[in-house]
């Protein structure tokens, strides 16, 4: 059983049933689609350049699809992945509306028992959890929130009928990625916009553009070179780091940098000087390039400061792109509300009400994030041996064997799970190596009849090792993002790493390293996996 038809659900189930496994596809919402069925709010697109995003397994889809945008936007990757599924006929191994409430693990039986919310039941050998690091959103929690007597609603819960903006006085919480993206979208469309930023963000430019046909004729013809580079970098993209930040002069240095930033995409940040992840000097200079930046498009600078992040340095955090974000604020329909200065204390009937202020609205978009990575796990109700949830064994974090596999919940996988580089990486890059490694785990169980698969607990502490290393390793170790586990909307995740206990939740030692390393547990017949 396959939970979730998502982008690594569809690619999952693909190879499965292509090797004859008896496989189905849960998946709670009414459609396919995961991240890009749910996320439709205005401004949603990739922030990978498509082509490096798409799927590398077939040839022939990769000569029939035309991607339209460099960064293609929500309804066109939807589009795209009901264009896979309906060409490799996988809907009829797909299962939707179908929530999965809990999985326990039978010992006697060597089964994963499976209710569903509607009070179906299953049972499976094996259980593929392509959940998604992000598919958890989070609310925060205000006094009042049912109050509001306009629509309200998570970017994630975006509704599926067009939302009537135009003319509308419309409050957006939080500026991350989502928030970013909905703000710079929504704000020439309505009367007035009230922005309420809880922490700014570092953003860059996503410099997007359209693709031609010609263009897109060069782009097929360069694809295994494209899927190469992509497999070669760190960060799963064509982007290449650089080295030798302190060989070159400031000027220089900036030179290279003005460079980079009026490139598309991760540019800035993943074909940057690698020192700025390493060194805090290093990565204190060029967050005083971005912090100028920003200064040089915000025409008040007063409003410029309140959106230059204090709290972190550049590329230290998962980093939002954005398409005249900055500039949204030297628009007289916008305000910017700093709510470190003036908290949000309620929701009213008919609005948001801070410290020194009532703003009437007739919507409110809460773009508030998610709980990354773990999230999606521990909503589910997954119980292993002894009855021990998942939820009890990553209380303080997770541990697992590779992101694949964690001791104690045998047979369950995991695509894209914590501590793979899933949430460090290119997303689709890394899935399809992790569903590959997965799909080849079971072939080789199916050859040698092991019906058992179980993380060994000294591999599982090795890896545990590992990872650390690689994240300490590290300036984001200091960091509040969710690299770290950090989520202020959730019970017992307001700690930082300074504050607490750190949450591993990603490997950060680079694409090819992981993939080295889980291609030689492979070929050593699965070393640090129980197989009987």
């Amino acid at each position: 059983m396959v939970i979730g038809a998502g982008v690594s659900g569809i690619y999952q189930i693909k190879r499965l049933i292509d090797l004859g496994f008896d496989a189905e596809v849960l998946e709670a919402d009414d459609d396919l689609g995961g991240t890009w069925y749910r996320n439709r709010y205005p401004g949603c697109r990739f922030d990978s350049e498509s082509y490096t995003y798409g799927y590398s397994f077939s040839q022939e889809l990769l000569d029939e699809w035309h991607w339209k945008e460099r960064f293609s936007a929500q309804p066109e990757n939807l589009r795209y992945l009901n264009y896979v599924a309906d060409k490799f006929e996988l809907r009829q191994h797909m299962r939707f509306s179908a929530k999965v409430k809990q999985l326990a693990w039978d010992e006697a039986a060597g089964l994963w028992q499976i209710s569903l919310a509607d009070g179906d039941r299953y049972t499976a050998r094996f259980v593929v959890a392509s959940l998604g690091p992000l598919s958890a959103p989070t609310m925060p929690s205000y006094e009042g929130m049912d109050d509001f007597a306009g629509p309200s609603f998570h970017t994630f819960h975006w509704p599926k009928e067009p939302v009537e903006l135009a003319g509308k006085r419309v409050g957006v919480i939080g500026t991350g990625a989502t928030g970013i993206q909905v703000i710079a979208a929504i704000a020439p469309e309505v009367a007035e916009l009230k922005v309420f930023q809880r922490r700014p963000n570092w953003s860059t430019p996503l410099n997007n553009g359209p693709i031609s046909a010609e263009e897109m004729a060069e782009i097929r013809a360069r694809y295994p070179e494209i899927f190469a580079n992509c497999a070669a970098s760190g960060g799963g993209f064509e982007h290449v780091p650089l080295w030798g930040f302190w060989d070159k002069t400031p000027d220089e240095r900036r030179a290279i940098w003005d460079e980079l930033y009026t490139q598309s995409g991760f540019a800035i940040l993943a074909a940057n000087f690698a020192e700025i992840f390493l060194e805090p000097e290093a990565n204190r200079e060029i967050s005083d390039y971005i912090a100028d930046r920003i200064r040089q498009r915000v025409d008040d600078p007063a409003i410029a400061e309140k959106l230059i992040p204090t709290d972190h340095g550049f590329g230290l955090q998962r980093l939002p792109l954005e398409t005249n974000y900055f500039e949204v604020y030297n628009q007289p329909n916008v305000e910017l509300v700093d709510v470190t200065e003036t908290p949000i204390q309620r929701m009213t009937a008919s609005g948001i009400e801070t410290s020194d202020h009532s703003y009437d609205l007739d919507l409110i978009v809460y773009a508030t994030g998610f709980d990354a990575i773990t999230g999606a796990y521990d909503r589910m109700d997954i119980r292993g041996t002894n009855g021990v949830t998942l939820g009890e064994r990553w209380g303080d974090g997770p541990t697992t064997y590779l992101g694949v596999l964690t001791n104690g919940f045998p047979n369950l996988l995991m695509v894209a799970g914590p501590q793979s580089v899933s949430g460090s990486t290119n997303f689709p890059r890394a899935i399809e190596k992790g569903v590959d490694w997965v799909t080849g785990l079971l072939e080789h169980a199916r050859a040698n009849g092991h019906e058992r698969l179980e993380a060994e607990p000294d591999a599982e502490a090795d890896w545990q090792k590992q990872v650390i290393k690689a994240h300490e390793r590290l300036l984001l170790r200091d960091s509040k993002g969710w690299f770290t586990g950090y989520n202020s909307n959730v019970e017992g995740r307001q700690r930082g790493h300074r504050e607490g206990k750190v949450r591993y939740q990603a490997y950060f030692g680079g694409a090819p390293r992981y993939a080295a390393t889980i291609d030689d547990v492979a070929a050593n017949d699965y070393r640090g996996i129980a197989l009987s």
